[in-house]
C-alpha cells in the first residue's frame, strides 16, 4: 500500500492529526484495523468496476 493511499485513510478516518505527531505506530489497533478493512473495501470496489468494463 503506497504511503500517499495510508495517509489519505488516515484523514478518511479522522486520525491524520495522530499520524502527523506520532507516526502510524501511535494509532490505535482498532483504527488501524478500520484502515484494513477501507483498504480491502476500496480494493473490492476496484476489482468489481473493473470486471464491470469488460
Amino acid at each position: 500500500m503506497s504511503d500517499e493511499l495510508k495517509y489519505e485513510m488516515a484523514k478518511e478516518l479522522g486520525v491524520y492529526d495522530i499520524v502527523k505527531t506520532e507516526g502510524f505506530g501511535g494509532v490505535s489497533s482498532r483504527d488501524c484495523g478500520n484502515m484494513v478493512k477501507l483498504a480491502i473495501e476500496r480494493a473490492n470496489r476496484f476489482l468489481q468496476e473493473k470486471n464491470n468494463n469488460k
